[in-house]
């Protein structure tokens, strides 16, 4: 995936938090013990996350432009919704562009494409057929590129439809990772999902953005924008915008919207290691995957 002298530019991992942060949180947890209603809460969550499913969910997360954190928020629900439940979760990069969804999930090396599957999947192949042809991540998951690395790939949206239709039967929970809109494939993945997530950073060029893009989705059949979930993603440590006023804006378009935290481990880029993350960011996720996932349980 990546280069040895490339890689080599890149420092050791960083936890998502400094350490004093920590250690202020295990001194209020002694003096005011929170522990009850946090059991409370991951209970809840997990008891939406492991819910059965009859048909596979597909999840499709996309952004305006680029640097919203889109490909880190789909590998988030990919690891979270692998680590949760019991049958085989698919992430799949349908941004061929380069697309930096192999990096955050760890993936070594890569072998075959969307669209080399969409050409070799058959119906009558079994689980342990189709993920021969898939790059294995830890956990129940697996990974299918829209590209080797190689600028200039290109993927059509006969063979994005051909894969997804084919493949949805193995997995519970499919995450897509699309491509910036107004971009074709990007379109298609979020009209035949069942929940979309649309990224946007902290900024008040990324907010009056997302909110033209929501009411523009208000002019669409309903369950379009009542099945999306707007992720709101600090890139820097301080805010510029008033987070409050901008998710209550937001929302008033029917929408539901979630502000992923400035994370260090995020920020610093690499694969992510889920045990370095901040405490913050590890429950927003959580919380974020519960609710995409029970909206894709809205549509059948």
């Amino acid at each position: 995936m990546v280069s040895a002298d490339v890689a080599a530019a890149r420092r050791g991992p960083r936890r998502g938090e400094s350490f004093a942060a920590r250690a202020a949180r295990a001194v209020g947890r002694i003096v005011v013990s929170s522990a009850a209603r946090e059991v409370a809460e991951s209970t809840c969550t997990a008891e939406v996350l492991q819910q059965p499913v009859t048909t596979g969910r597909q999840i499709a997360v996309t952004s305006i432009r680029g640097g919203a954190g889109k490909s880190t928020v789909a590998a988030l629900l990919g690891t979270t919704y692998s680590h949760y439940r019991q049958d085989p979760v698919l992430l799949v990069e349908a941004d061929p562009a380069l697309g930096s969804l192999p990096l955050r999930l760890g993936a070594e090396s890569l072998r075959w494409t969307i669209g080399d599957v969409a050409d070799i999947v058959e119906p009558q192949m079994s689980l342990l057929d189709v993920t021969g042809y898939l790059v294995q991540l830890p956990g129940n998951a697996w990974l299918l590129p829209g590209s080797q690395g190689q600028i200039g790939a290109m993927l059509d949206t006969r063979a994005y439809e051909r894969v997804m239709v084919s493949l949805r039967r193995y997995f519970g929970v499919t995450v897509v990772d699309c491509e910036t809109l107004p971009a074709e494939v990007a379109r298609v993945a979020l009209s035949a999902a069942q929940a979309r997530v649309l990224t946007a950073p902290a900024t008040l060029e990324g907010i009056a953005s997302t909110h033209a893009v929501l009411q523009w989705m208000q002019g669409l059949p309903r369950h379009m924008i009542a099945g999306t979930v707007v992720v709101l993603t600090e890139l820097v440590p301080h805010r510029g915008v008033d987070l409050d006023k901008a998710v209550a804006r937001l929302e008033a378009t029917g929408a539901g919207v979630h502000v992923l935290p400035y994370d260090r481990h995020l920020a610093a880029g690499g694969a992510i290691h889920t045990g370095l993350l901040a405490r913050s960011t590890r429950q927003t996720a959580a919380r974020l995957s519960a609710d995409v996932f029970q909206l894709s349980q809205k549509r059948h």
